[in-house]
């Protein structure tokens, strides 16, 4: 999986994974060495999440349908719960500072590629 943000012209994720089942989305990073950058995690069909028992910050952007960051949270730290983010039909989970290295701001538009 890749994630370009198109507003900034600006590389999010080079080599990601997808959680697109109930388990993937569930264990999500639980137990996985931190992110690094170019790396990142799609959970697909996710309105909210959690870092309870993860030991690293991530940032986070909440994407619509239409792949807009509709919400955002830079540098969430372990053992915290994000909102209910109606809007959203999507989460992407990046390593920390990667909001602030690339600009990345509400409504950017965000072309994911599945392969």
């Amino acid at each position: 999986m890749r994630a370009h943000n198109r507003t900034r012209n600006a590389t999010l994720v080079a080599a990601g994974n997808i959680a697109n089942t109930w388990w993937t989305r569930l264990c999500g990073l639980l137990g996985r060495a931190p992110l690094q950058p170019g790396e990142g995690l799609l959970l697909r069909g996710e309105k909210a999440i959690h870092s309870v028992g993860m030991s690293f910050a991530i940032d986070v952007l909440f994407l619509d349908r239409a792949g807009r960051v509709v919400h955002l949270m830079p540098a969430m730290p372990p053992m915290r719960a994000s909102p209910f983010v109606a809007r959203a039909t999507d989460v992407l989970e990046l390593p920390a500072g990667t909001i602030a290295r690339t600009g990345t701001a509400l409504n950017d538009q965000i072309d994911l590629e599945i392969s």
